[in-house]
C-alpha cells in the first residue's frame, strides 16, 4: 500500500511563487521538494538531519 505524503509550504513563504519549498514529514523521514515542480525531484532526511537544518537556518535568521 502506498501511503499519500502530506506536503505543506512554509509559513514564511509568500504568495509571489518564489523560491518555496514543501515539506512531507512521516515516520523515518522528512521529504522536502520544490513547490513550483511537484513532480521533479525530492530530498530525504532524517528527523535529526532535518532538525540540525532547522535549528541552523533558524541561527542563521537571527544574524
Amino acid at each position: 500500500m502506498t501511503m499519500e505524503l502530506a506536503w505543506f509550504k512554509s509559513s514564511y513563504s509568500g504568495t509571489e511563487g518564489g523560491a518555496c519549498i514543501e515539506v512531507a514529514p512521516s515516520a523515518m523521514v522528512i521529504h522536502v521538494r520544490d513547490s513550483k515542480d511537484k513532480a521533479g525531484p525530492q530530498l530525504a532526511f532524517t528527523p535529526a538531519a532535518w532538525s540540525g537544518f532547522i535549528v541552523f537556518a533558524t541561527a542563521q535568521q537571527l544574524r
